[in-house]
């Protein structure tokens, strides 16, 4: 369990550097607005398509890929139903939607798949499915969503590609598809803008943090706790019974898939809720709940299949 509790300290102490940063006052008052910026228009387009441009895709066609997308679909329906027969709204059913089955298969799925599974590829067809399929499908929902003038046709249908974070992604696919290799002088900016994505995210989040009331007691109540249920037991549970049941597996394969769905809702989740100015408080207290009850859920997980 090494990997899980240093995987959660790293994480705990970036998001109170950022906490510290929001009550001094550091960065002034839209430090968070501008760091999530820099997350979702600059960092983390980079950093997914280093992460592409180097991925295997053949671990799109893996078993691992089929637990996985069915796991998703199976909670994220579970909460845009709930959601469509409770009128939360678009926008604030997607964000609570993708609480609910977005893993943080980056910064924390790494880690503990090094130190408990043993193997950091495990993790991509998780990375790749959230990448490829999950985000650009919620971000051109939340898109099309925005308040205002509806958008014309072509912004509709070219919403995927001119969103950065999908522009990123694709352009990282086609590259890996093609067998290019990016030059380094290419590829080694690109990589140290990328390293500033997760910290940009961490310590946003931490801002966020300041003066909020303790999660699941606001107004937000209902869809938070329905999203952490979701994503700390529905999926972990959805996971494995699709895979020893449906798959068959059993053993160290059985452990990989469950543990990696059991990992907590991802911090960038927060940046897309503050960059489209919904369900922000849904996101923060979401992804704060499911990351707190990661620890002891993945060591009942590991203890039972391990």
């Amino acid at each position: 369990m090494e990997g899980v509790l240093s995987g959660f300290a790293v994480i705990a102490v970036v998001i109170g550097v950022g906490f510290l940063i929001g009550r001094r006052g550091h960065l002034g008052e839209n430090g968070r607005e501008v760091l999530t910026r820099l997350a979702f228009h600059v960092a983390t387009p980079a950093l997914l398509f280093t992460t592409l441009a180097q991925a295997d895709l053949s671990v799109i066609l893996s078993g691992r890929l089929l637990v996985t997308a069915a796991s998703t679909f199976a909670v994220t329906g579970v909460f845009v139903a709930i959601g469509a027969v409770r009128r939360w709204g678009v926008g604030r059913t997607t964000i609570g939607a993708l609480c609910s089955g977005y893993v943080n298969a980056g910064n924390l799925g790494i880690p503990i798949a090094v130190y408990v599974l043993g193997d950091a590829s495990l993790v991509a067809p998780v990375l790749l499915f959230q990448q490829l399929v999950m985000t650009p499908v919620a971000l051109t929902v939340l898109d099309l969503s925005r308040p205002g003038e509806r958008a014309p046709l072509w912004q509709r249908v070219t919403a995927p590609v001119r969103n950065p974070i999908g522009v990123g992604s694709l352009c990282g696919v086609a590259v890996s598809a093609s067998g290019l290799t990016v030059p380094g002088p290419v590829l080694d900016p690109l990589t140290l803008i990328g390293n500033m994505s997760v910290p940009a995210v961490l310590l946003a989040f931490g801002i966020s943090l300041c003066g909020s009331t303790l999660p699941g007691r606001g107004p937000e109540r209902a869809p938070v706790l329905l999203s952490v249920a979701l994503k700390s037991v529905g999926q972990p549970l959805a996971a494995w019974a699709l895979a020893s049941g449906v798959l068959g597996l059993r053993g160290a394969p059985l452990l990989d898939v469950v543990v990696t769905a059991a990992l907590p809702a991802a911090q960038n989740l927060f940046t897309y809720a503050s960059r489209y100015r919904v369900g922000e408080v849904l996101a923060r207290e979401s992804i704060l709940l499911s990351t707190m009850l990661a620890v002891p859920v993945l060591v009942v997980v590991a203890a039972t299949l391990g």
